[in-house]
């Protein structure tokens, strides 16, 4: 009896777990998850609120230009000063050469500016400098320093698109004018930001020269070898598209900014070379120093020179001095000059001070400013022009100024040639023209070059394309 009892007393219990299990669950948990969902909902939108309000109070605290020049601070000898903010690369990864040539560039004009007098022959002007290093955040951070602390009145410069896309932000953000000089990332200008103004080319209008020069000189497949960063990747992109327009295949190779060794990229390209069929190209699309490692191990690699090969090295390929010193095996390759050459400044007296200025501070008699020492240069006379033109330091009035400059008869003259803006706040871009032509300079000289010795000097370097600059055909080892 007692064993049966016991069976029923597990049976029932059994039972009523069965029927328990059974039942419908209370909601209990589902219903305090919806309620957390609701309130983190809640939370966001006021985070939100919060940031918005935020953004505002820290435009108007943040950006410590002075608005009028009675505000104007003053130098140790009591002279009222402008100030103008020049973020550039001096330190890697950035193009440490780049930032250095421009360095110099905006001391020349500063020297320009002030040795008449200064802005209306009242006001000298003052450039604070920022290094970079070419890295977004340091860009970002350049720019809010340069503004809320230096209390700049407008940005000029920039050689690295990825901290050039920063800058644009925060100059856009406090509104503070900035005219970069050497960015040719697209979104620069595509933006349309008011205040965001560029003389460099942008990447598809150099993109577009590329493709031509390789479709002109019968190349039927190019190795598109670029840096990972916010220039490469659209620039590579970009210059592939085109290709494709003219019929020519391509294979963008990407590397890290930076790298010291590309032996296993080398490889891979030799690989694909040997496995095409006619004319080859190579297009190097790595800015500043590491392009020197990637030329050299190329060389050393096997895949250039060529006879059916024609190789085009990274732009500062220019700087003749440390490209034959880090690439001395280099002879025959093909450059890109974005940019004038002697022949184009000889009618130019704007360009021809610069230059003798330059070659004085470089102390090298031979060295021809680089295309971003130009630019530098030039960015800076066209703020300064700018704050003449519309006798304010305020940003919409620069603004007005420069967009006044809005062709080539009524520009303004610099070193690199005449400058003016088609489409801006007074004339919107219309629909069928590209976003980026936003404050963009369109007539930007884009040229390729070849050394044909080894050691030779950039000045004595052949100019290959355009037929209406070419001043030697194409040289094959």
């Amino acid at each position: 009896m007692k064993g049966r009892k016991v069976w029923v007393v597990f049976l029932v219990a059994l039972l009523a777990l069965l029927v328990a299990a059974c039942q419908p669950k209370e909601v209990v948990k589902t219903v305090v998850v919806t309620k957390e969902v609701k309130e983190e909902v809640v939370v966001t939108k006021e985070v939100e609120v919060v940031k918005t309000v935020e953004v505002e109070v820290e435009k108007a605290k943040g950006a410590c230009a002075p608005q009028s020049f009675d505000e104007l601070p003053k130098d140790k000898d009591g002279n009222p000063i402008i100030k103008i903010g020049v973020p550039i690369p001096l330190s890697a990864p950035g193009s440490v050469t780049g930032g250095q040539a421009m360095q110099i560039a905006a001391n020349i004009a500063v020297d320009h500016i002030n040795s008449k007098g200064g802005v209306m022959g009242k006001y000298k002007v003052d450039v604070v400098f920022y290094d970079t290093s070419g890295l977004p955040e340091r860009g970002r951070a350049g720019a809010e320093y340069l503004i809320t602390q230096e209390c700049v009145n407008a940005i000029a410069g920039e050689y690295h698109s990825a901290a050039g896309l920063q800058e644009k932000e925060v100059a856009h953000k406090y509104g503070i004018l900035a005219v970069f000089a050497e960015t040719w990332n697209d979104k620069i200008t595509a933006a349309q930001y008011p205040e965001v103004f560029r003389i460099a080319p942008a990447s598809s209008m150099v993109a577009e020269a590329d493709a031509k020069f390789f479709k002109d000189m019968g190349v039927q497949w190019v190795a598109i070898v670029a840096e990972n960063t916010d220039y490469g990747v659209p620039a590579s992109e970009a210059t592939k598209e085109r290709l494709a327009k003219y019929g020519i295949e391509s294979e963008i190779y990407l590397a890290e900014q930076g790298t010291p060794d590309f032996a296993a990229l080398v490889s891979r390209i030799v690989e694909a070379v040997q496995n095409k069929e006619g004319k080859k190209g190579v297009l190097v699309l790595i800015t500043g120093e590491t392009s020197y490692n990637f030329e050299q191990q190329a060389v050393d690699g096997g895949l250039a020179p060529a006879e059916d090969l024609i190789f085009v090295a990274n732009q500062v390929a220019a700087n003749h001095a440390e490209f034959w010193a880090n690439v001395p095996d280099g002879n025959y390759m093909a450059f890109r000059r974005v940019g004038v050459v002697p022949a184009l400044t000889a009618d130019n007296p704007v360009a021809q001070k610069f230059i003798e200025d330059y070659k004085k501070a470089t102390k090298d008699p031979d060295r021809f400013p680089e295309s971003y020492a130009f630019e530098m240069y030039d960015s800076l006379m066209l703020v300064v022009a700018a704050i003449e033109k519309a006798q304010s330091l305020k940003t919409e009035d620069l603004i007005k100024a420069l967009e006044s400059f809005n062709s080539r008869e009524n520009g303004y003259q610099g070193a690199q040639g005449i400058y003016y803006f088609l489409y801006g706040t007074q004339n919107p871009v219309p629909e069928g023209v590209p976003e980026w032509m936003w404050h963009q300079w369109p007539d930007p000289a884009i040229l390729f070059l070849q050394y044909t010795e080894q050691g030779q000097s950039v000045n004595d370097a052949c100019v290959i394309w355009p037929d209406a600059y070419k001043t030697c055909d194409y040289q094959y080892p």
